[in-house]
């Protein structure tokens, strides 16, 4: 039986790791050609080593999402190799929780940089194919940030929150030319990062996902599915939506709790 995605081309940044491999891996699986951009190539190569070892189809770009050119780069990589463009699922992103007191103006530009101008350059980029094509899906890996005040993730939160309008403008513009565009925002999830932070944290880090409504961190192959499914012609009249993958954490309102 053909795959959700078969036939389908995707580009995936980030994807060395994390949220971005396990997405690229199940596009993979789900019969699309992928694209597999991360920062560090090593990364990239393994991920794009374990989806031709499963039969798949990919290629590995190593390159910096936060250069102007990457988009381009990436989108270009699509056509060279399989020819066609249908999914851009911009992924890259992160930032360690920092008190907005303490982030100078360096810290603040490297975190927009990332999770919000790079989005920005791989949009533009995806529309430059799928504009003329007049088919297309948007993909982006937001944050439950994005939605709502953490403390520490100020810079982060606005850039997420920006990730949003962006996909609801292009939903807004392009839908009438066949272009669809999404995001995800995860909650905690159980990624290398946030394991590393919370690891600094002692007891109150082993607490952490025992807070969330569900009872613990997300794995990355959840946000990977949701993925498949926005990518998929399941999905065909699903345009403009930010769907939240985090355990129920954005359903709850926030009040004192009795210890």
């Amino acid at each position: 039986m053909a795959g959700r995605l078969e036939g389908k081309v995707a580009v995936v940044t980030g994807a060395g790791s994390g949220i971005g491999r396990a997405t690229a891996l199940r596009f993979a699986a789900e019969g699309a050609a992928v694209v597999v951009n991360d920062l560090d190539g090593a990364a990239a190569a393994r991920t794009a080593a374990e989806i031709a070892a499963a039969h798949g189809r990919a290629q590995a770009v190593a390159a910096d999402v936060t250069h102007r050119d990457t988009g381009d780069r990436l989108t270009q990589a699509a056509l060279d190799a399989f020819g066609r463009l249908d999914v851009f699922h911009n992924n890259a992103g992160g930032a360690v929780p920092t008190p907005m007191g303490e982030i100078d103006d360096g810290h603040y530009k490297r975190v927009v940089d990332l999770n919000l101008d790079a989005v920005w350059y791989g949009m533009q980029a995806a529309l430059r194919v799928m504009i003329p094509q007049r088919h297309g899906c948007i993909l982006t890996t937001s944050s439950g940030a994005g939605l709502g005040g953490i403390p520490g993730l100020s810079a982060y939160g606005a850039a997420k929150a920006g990730v949003i309008q962006l996909t609801r403008s292009i939903a807004i513009e392009y839908g009438p030319l066949g272009i669809r565009a999404n995001a995800i925002c995860p909650g905690p999830m159980s990624t290398p990062q946030m394991e590393a932070w919370l690891a600094t944290l002692g007891p109150a880090g082993e607490r952490f996902g025992r807070q969330v409504p569900l009872g613990r961190l997300g794995h990355a192959d959840e946000i990977a599915s949701a993925a498949v499914f926005l990518a998929s012609d399941e999905a065909a009249y699903v345009t403009g939506a930010v769907l939240a993958v985090d355990g129920g954490v954005s359903a709850a309102i926030a009040s004192p709790r009795v210890e």
